[in-house]
């Protein structure tokens, strides 16, 4: 016999990751207090900053750009470097006329229609994301509700159902109604009586009889009553006619395909709960709202290629890419938000404690397609306002626009959010061949698929050449052996942006990542 042992933290998460994805880890890192609620309470206060003082800021994505708003006001004279020729970093939307060049040179133009656009980095905004909340509303970035959960979407598993999709009302209905009957046989089966009292196990067979839409038997079958939730064959009329007709049940055994819980447990994570929001118009709004404020501060087209320090300062040699000169920028401090898969670019002198933070985070190569169809035939056809539809191909999502539903001419879905495997499958894939896979693996939620197709764009994030990755992945093993060595100030460097925070891959990581920095620098300014 082997002895039984309580497995470790880490060891409890990756075998969730394993079993659930993506989204059952995240939530259970959420309940170890890993991905806990923001904690923003307002903008740094920044008193007392010494006559003269200044910072140079590497890279002009939200984590650089707050962190120049912010020591601006305070009165620091602040530089911004950007590599790029545009602000926002991830923080950007592709629409008709715009181009994007993949790391081996390959282009693609978008031929969106006016109006219509894709966000390939962030696109949406939890409600409790306050820091990033509260410069929407300072800049005046109108925002707009995004749909999460949309019961109407689609769930699609090659090995459950037949392989056909079903509604997410009818699988969450489904699996609700038979996980209570089970319950509910083990209860009266006297399988729970050591953990139940009397009292309780009667409240809760009455609890599972609602909730579960179970019959007088304690059943989970097929019916009017049930059809009220997960949907109808026939829906209720007027006339004669009026009737309804109840839909068929789904068996046990589809419903507990891990597809299928593993796409409703997706909205039971803290930051995937309603409600969301998304800027009006594109999610670079965001970023161009800060470039507005720190705009006249920032040199774009500049590529960083060291960063030297000493007890006096910091100095910053970069490239003008326009003319290919070397030029320099000298401050008391810096700010580097340039992403760690891109560091190893750049001569950067800081200890060896640092430099080992620096390189021990990998980066995801999650991959997005923006499709443009001739009509909204999801929402015209299939009823489907916002969401999304999940599947167990390489495409893994469907997402469907937020805004200006029931408009008519060309729109733009989500028609792929691949990670992991998927990703590297459709990565691997020349830009048609990509366009050709969404398609045909759509066509399983929609036949109206290449009739109505148009044009489309995908981006690979492994493939972006400025960043090589789309966000970081931190281990709980990396975290307690690097974390807080890469968020401490070096000398006179600290680094921001998502990879610096508990908040990976989402913008809310990158402004209080940038706010903490400044007040770090702000800290030892004073106290000198």
């Amino acid at each position: 016999m082997t002895e039984m042992t309580t497995p470790s933290r880490r060891q409890l998460l990756t075998l969730i990751g394993r079993m659930g994805g993506a989204a059952a880890m995240y939530q259970a890192m959420t309940a170890f207090g890993h991905a806990a609620e923001t904690q923003f309470t307002g903008p740094p206060v920044l008193t007392g900053a010494k006559p003269g003082a200044s910072v140079v800021v590497l890279g002009a994505g939200l984590a650089g750009m707050v962190a120049a708003y912010e020591l601006t006001k305070a009165g620091y004279s602040v530089k911004i470097l950007e590599f790029q020729d545009r602000p926002g970093g991830r923080n950007y939307t592709l629409r008709g006329g715009d181009s994007f060049t993949e790391s081996d040179g390959t282009v693609q133009k978008v031929q969106f229609a006016p109006g219509n656009y894709i966000n390939p980095g962030p696109w949406r905004i939890p409600h409790h994301h306050r820091c990033l909340l509260h410069y929407c509303r300072q800049f005046g970035v109108a925002l707009e509700p995004f749909i999460q959960l949309n019961h109407n979407g689609f769930i699609h598993s090659g090995s459950a159902f037949g392989g056909k999709p079903m509604r997410y009302k009818e699988v969450a209905t489904d699996f609700r109604g038979h996980t209570s009957e089970l319950l509910g046989k083990a209860l009266n089966a006297g399988a729970l009586d050591q953990s139940v009292s009397a009292e309780d196990k009667e409240k809760l067979l009455e609890a599972l009889r609602h909730w579960g839409l179970l019959d007088n038997n304690m059943a989970y079958t097929s019916s009017v009553h049930v059809s009220s939730q997960r949907g109808y064959d026939q829906p209720p009329g007027g006339g004669r006619n009026g009737a309804p007709t109840p839909s068929q049940i789904a068996g046990l055994s589809d419903v507990l395909d891990p597809q299928v819980w593993t796409a409703m447990s997706f909205y039971f994570n803290y930051v995937m709960q309603t409600t969301m929001f998304q800027p009006v118009g594109g999610m670079d709004m965001i970023g161009k709202a800060f470039a507005r404020q720190v705009g006249k501060l920032i040199t774009y087209n500049a590529k960083v290629t060291k960063v030297a320090q000493g007890g006096d300062g910091v100095t910053v040699s970069y490239k003008d890419a326009p003319s290919g000169k070397m030029q320099s920028v000298s401050a008391d401090y810096c700010v580097c938000t340039i992403p760690l898969s891109i560091i190893s670019q750049v001569e950067m002198q800081v200890g060896p404690k640092l430099a080992a933070a620096m390189k021990a985070v990998p980066y995801a190569g999650q991959l997005k397609m923006g499709l443009e169809f001739k009509r909204r035939f999801w929402e015209e056809d299939d009823n489907i306002y916002g969401g999304h539809s999940f599947t167990d191909q390489a495409i893994a999502q469907l997402s469907y626009p937020n805004d200006r539903m029931f408009s008519k001419g060309p729109a733009v879905l989500l028609g792929a959010f691949a990670r992991d495997l998927g990703a590297f499958q459709l990565t691997a894939m020349t830009p048609e061949q990509r366009i050709e896979a969404a398609l045909k693996q759509g066509e399983v939620f929609h036949p109206q698929y290449r009739k109505e197709y148009m044009n489309g764009v995908s981006v690979p994030w492994s493939r972006v050449p400025w960043i090589l990755g789309c966000t970081s992945r931190w281990s709980e093993a990396n975290r307690e052996k690097h974390y807080r060595n890469l968020v401490e100030m070096d000398g006179r460097v600290v680094l921001a942006g998502e990879h610096a925070s508990y908040y990976g891959g989402w913008m809310e990581g990158s402004l209080l990542s940038g706010i903490d920095a400044i007040t770090q620098i702000h800290e030892r300014v004073t106290a000198a």
